[in-house]
């Protein structure tokens, strides 16, 4: 029989059969996906086939090709990825512009990522309640929001708090599959709970020492959005800290940021990095401030990713 994997705990997997049916499998233990090296290589979000007669244990025999995904790097000291879901129609990416601070770097890696493997991204900024009455911080938010719409990336502006844009967000979500991830202590959990009421998933204060996050969610587990249609889905996933990128090739770097891949076409080298070649559209567009130096700082931050022994130091 057939199904969507619908839960990960690590040690077992809850597959949604076509027919309705929750069921309960586990892998073999030699049962490895070909050419990606993951610390799981079944993904919320898989279609599979499930092996098993009666009561007897349930086992993934196969995974159907995937759609797309969502990967990044396991640790800093691992070449071996973590797949966060699979099959997505968008993701959302939810971030806080203060308590705590979600940096343009974290974001910018993630966006590159969702864009390498195909999967259209949306930035949701939560808890704008905590900026309404400090100048500085809306005008901040307005510049971020301002940067990445014209980048051509959706910003939706909510307060899981009180409920403000929650509708706004809803609408993107209708009839779609959706990957909300982002960093510990950004209110993830509690705007899941807002849009599925009485899933009630645990919810943590952030850190007064550290403002930080600590970690609710401990799998990823897909949920069905009520009040919409039968295609609308959430996939939760544990908040990250970081975002590590894998082995992107450092010619094809630009071409996950949107702008930089636009502008490289005036570039005079068809390989060129943007570092230091001459005749370079893009680092002349970042001296005329056509293109922001916080997304640059990124895309460099990423081309350092790929020297041969930045994941074997210990940090």
């Amino acid at each position: 029989m057939t199904g969507t994997v619908i839960k990960n705990t690590g040690s077992s997997y809850l597959v949604l059969a076509d027919d309705g049916r929750e069921l309960n499998c586990k892998i073999k233990g030699n049962f490895r996906l070909k050419g990606i090296r993951t610390t799981n290589p079944v993904a919320v979000g898989d279609r599979v086939t499930v092996s098993g007669d009666g009561d007897s244990t349930k086992y993934i025999s196969s995974i159907e090709p995937r759609r797309n995904y969502i990967i990044r790097r396991a640790s800093n000291l691992s070449k071996q990825a973590h797949i966060l879901a699979a099959n997505l129609d968008q993701v959302c990416l939810v971030v806080t512009l203060f308590h705590p601070t979600t940096s343009t770097t974290f974001i910018d890696r993630f966006l590159a990522t969702a864009e390498a493997y195909r999967v259209p991204a949306v930035l949701v900024i939560n808890k704008i309640d905590l900026i309404k009455d400090d100048e500085e911080a809306m005008e901040y938010l307005d510049a971020v929001t301002y940067l990445y719409e014209s980048i051509g990336y959706p910003v939706v502006k909510i307060s899981a708090k009180t409920g403000e844009g929650i509708e706004n967000l809803r609408r993107l979500l209708e009839g779609k599959t959706t990957l909300f991830s982002g960093n510990s202590g950004v209110g993830k959990s509690t705007l899941i709970n807002d849009l599925i009421p009485g899933l009630d998933l645990a919810t943590a204060e952030i850190s007064t020492t550290h403002d930080t996050g600590m970690h609710t969610t401990t799998f990823s587990e897909m949920f069905k959005i009520p009040g919409m249609n039968d295609k609308s889905y959430i996939i939760d996933t544990p908040g990250v800290k970081g975002f590590g990128t894998l082995e992107f090739d450092r010619h094809e770097v630009g071409h996950f940021f949107p702008e930089i891949f636009k502008l490289s076409s005036g570039c005079r080298y068809g390989d060129c990095t943007h570092t230091h070649e001459p005749g370079c559209a893009v680092r002349e567009a970042l001296d005329e401030h056509r293109i922001a130096e916080s997304r640059y700082s990124s895309y460099i931050s990423i081309l350092d990713d790929s020297e041969e022994d930045k994941y074997r130091k210990g940090y």
